[in-house]
């Protein structure tokens, strides 16, 4: 019978675990590769989502939504200042770039450590160690936040892998001489991620389990605990940066924290309702809420399932990704496995940390039906989903599963049938990791993707001096604040989003801002020599002038009510509105429109869909490209003005030119993309550029046939990219 070798693959005694340098050159060199990667596939501009929000905070030096994040701005700042690309969306995206590939060599670096209690050989240990780090930097989720800045959890992650390698590290430390300083710098790194997002608190109980396995005794010693005291206070106080820079009330300072209990308010995320995590988050609450059955549980679990799935080949086709997902599951869970049977403490902080970004985060996060799960509600029932697609919350655990997977691969190299015959025949199973590679490198790159910034651009340029612009949520308003703030474009047009109009400090700090002056460098043709009066009052001239004067929360309507708001005449029908009351954000508009109609123009971005048209504004609305024009008398057709289908009216010799000679988001949406537009939930970007080509190709075809194929080519290019045009044209 034929011996395995010992120089290839063996355990090696528990004793000599951490013995050996850390192999920091090939930790360098994963990083570096990582880092290639994701540059050859950045975004180069800012994206949508959170992204543009981000980025405006960040140059800014700003705060954002809750919680306000203040180590990533300060650092994303910091970073911001740097000349890597003109660009400064680029310039951030970079720096999310940097942070993932670092981690890669982290976690390189904690796969190597692990796997010396499974292989001897120190080369092939290390290839392993490189095939689970390749296989965490390629996995979709981390690729495709990797290269684009557009939440604060790449930074997130860097912490949990530097927090892990270093309790590692400590652990390794021969016992008579092993000191605290390195726990007390732990604790002090979770107290500091803290304030960058709560994510990197995760590592929290896998380190805790780590050192209780290793010296529990290191916890209880009075220096210790002193000093961890010490160094939490200091680094949870970077949150004070939140109160401070709000005083000076920054171009985003979200939550208006000037107060204790502002500030308290944006710490806990109160504005956003969050429900307890044993409530059922798509009932209301109270008594009738059915709670956080094991029913709700487990669908949230499927849902993590479904997002697990896409990480291996989210190019492909979803029958070849369930088979991915079950191979890379197995290897995972069999190097699990040897890692349980050769390294008993690894093995529990291995276990600890993966419950800890599964199990338990799926528990606390608490979420409705994944946006693209297949449930729907009970009859009478009317249950949402989340607007989004959430897989980037559980980023770490798709990283983390990766060194479980270079083990696994281990493991599978050492098989009789492949180490009997040498690391020459075991080798190509390391080829495995580069599957991952493969099969996202369509979905996971941002390269050449300029729509956010595009669209943001279209959008002001649409508008007259010192407009009001409309807008519905984050994708059709983050990009406005970036153009505004970073690029300084159109920094007169005011900005209002219904999503945030029902909070007393966002109207707040609207009421209080002036407009900038128009930048004549900036007109459009139309715009060029004319004088646009300054506006000198705020937004509405009642309410929000002092503290006492305020909007009410919501006017019940029990039947359909007519009335006028400046010179327009309106109807509110529940019906219509599906709903019987008109809430704060309604109010507002309304205000807005009797106090500034004919004094400043007034649009709603088309992204808001029929809104303006159920509070019975559709006589009064033309439509000019990607906006609605607010008119303060009812609309007539006329030579440039047209009636569609619909019943909308449309300014045809504005929407031309626009359409054609100004903006730039339209060749961005009809770009092609082999995989279509990835991002499903933000895809109504993209049908705004659709609708308006048809409409132009439905009018211009007997005047301008030209033009109208023009408009119809652009109108089929850009459905192509999105699931509309997807599913009509047979793909998957």
């Amino acid at each position: 019978m034929t011996t395995v070798p010992r120089t290839n693959f063996e355990e090696s005694p528990a004793a000599q675990l951490g013995a050996e340098q850390a192999p920091l050159v090939w930790a360098a060199g994963v990083s570096l590769g990582a880092l290639i990667l994701y540059i050859l596939t950045l975004a180069p501009t800012t994206q949508f989502w959170d992204a543009s929000e981000y980025i405006a905070a960040t140059h800014a030096l700003g705060i954002p939504h809750a919680p306000g994040n203040p180590f990533f701005i300060l650092v994303a700042h910091v970073w911001g200042l740097l000349p890597l690309a003109a660009d400064y969306g680029k310039r951030i995206n970079i720096l999310a770039a940097v942070t993932s590939a670092v981690t890669a060599g982290l976690w390189f670096l904690i796969g190597e450590r692990m796997l010396r209690s499974i292989v001897a050989n120190i080369t092939w240990r290390r290839v392993a160690a490189v095939a689970g780090a390749l296989v965490g930097a390629t996995v979709f989720t981390v690729w495709n936040q990797s290269v684009a800045n557009e939440k604060v959890y790449t930074l997130s992650v860097l912490s949990i892998a530097l927090v892990l390698w270093l309790t590692l590290h400590w652990g390794d430390q021969p016992s008579a001489s092993r000191r605290d300083n390195f726990v007390v710098l732990i604790v002090y790194l979770l107290a500091l991620s803290a304030t960058n997002h709560l994510m990197g608190l995760l590592a929290g109980p896998a380190v805790l389990a780590y050192v209780i396995m290793t010296d529990w005794r290191a916890l209880t010693r009075p220096r210790f605990l002193a000093a961890a005291v010490l160094v939490a206070v200091v680094g949870l106080s970077v949150n004070l940066f939140i109160p401070v820079r709000a005083h000076l009330d920054p171009y985003m300072n979200q939550g208006g924290a000037t107060t204790w209990p502002a500030f308290r308010a944006v710490m806990t995320r109160e504005q956003f309702g969050k429900p307890s995590v044993f409530a059922n988050p798509m009932y209301p609450p109270g008594p009738e809420n059915p709670g956080h059955t094991p029913i709700l549980y487990g669908q949230q679990l499927l849902n993590y399932v479904q997002y697990f799935s896409w990480q291996f080949g989210h190019d492909w086709s979803l029958g070849v990704q369930l088979i991915l997902t079950v191979v890379f599951a197995f290897i995972g869970l069999a190097g699990a496995r040897r890692q349980w049977r050769a390294d008993r403490r690894g093995a529990v902080m291995m276990i600890v940390l993966m419950t800890t970004l599964t199990f338990a985060l799926v528990f606390y996060l608490n979420f409705k039906w994944g946006y693209s799960q297949r449930f729907t509600e009970p009859a009478g029932a009317s249950l949402e989903h989340e607007v989004r697609e959430r897989d980037y919350f559980f980023i770490a655990s798709f990283a983390a599963f990766a060194v479980w997977i270079g083990m696994g691969l281990a493991t599978l190299a050492q098989a009789p049938p492949l180490a009997r015959r040498g690391w020459r025949f075991a080798a190509p199973v390391f080829l495995l990791a580069l599957i991952p590679l493969i099969g996202n490198h369509l979905t996971a790159s941002r390269a050449g993707e300029t729509l956010a910034r595009d669209y943001a651009r279209d959008i002001l340029r649409s508008v007259d001096p010192y407009a009001i612009v409309i807008t519905s949520g984050d994708n059709d308003t983050f990009p406005l604040w970036h153009a505004q703030e970073v690029e300084g474009i159109r920094r007169d047009v005011s900005v209002m989003v219904l999503s945030l109009a029902n909070l007393n400090w966002y109207l707040s700090q609207l009421q209080q801002r002036p407009a900038a002056r128009f930048d004549t460098t900036q007109a459009v043709a139309w715009q060029r020599g004319k004088a646009w009066p300054y506006p000198t009052a705020p937004w509405m001239s009642h309410y929000y002038l002092t503290a006492r004067d305020t909007l009410p929360e919501y006017v019940l309507l029990e039947r359909a009510m007519a009335g006028k708001v400046g010179p327009i005449e309106m109807t509110f029908d529940p019906r219509v509105m599906g709903r019987p009351y008109l809430d704060r954000s309604d109010l507002v508009v309304l205000q807005i429109i009797k106090d500034e109609i004919g004094r400043r123009p007034i649009y709603f971005s088309t992204s808001t869909g029929s809104y303006p048209d159920q509070l019975g504004l559709a006589p009064y609305l033309v439509e000019e490209g990607l906006v609605r024009r607010l008119e303060p008398a009812p609309v007539v057709a006329s030579d440039s003005i047209k009636a569609v289908r619909g019943g909308g009216f449309v300014n045809i010799p504005r929407t031309q030119t626009l359409a054609f000679n100004v903006y730039e988001g339209g060749k961005a949406a009809a770009r092609h993309r082999a995989r279509g537009w990835v991002d499903a939930p933000s895809q109504n970007s993209l049908f705004g550029y659709a609708f308006m080509y048809d409409t132009l190709e439905a009018v211009l075809k007997a005047a301008a046939p030209a033009l109208a194929a023009q408009a119809a080519h652009m109108r089929d290019a850009i459905l192509a990219n999105t699931t509309y045009g997807r599913i009509t044209a047979g793909g998957d």
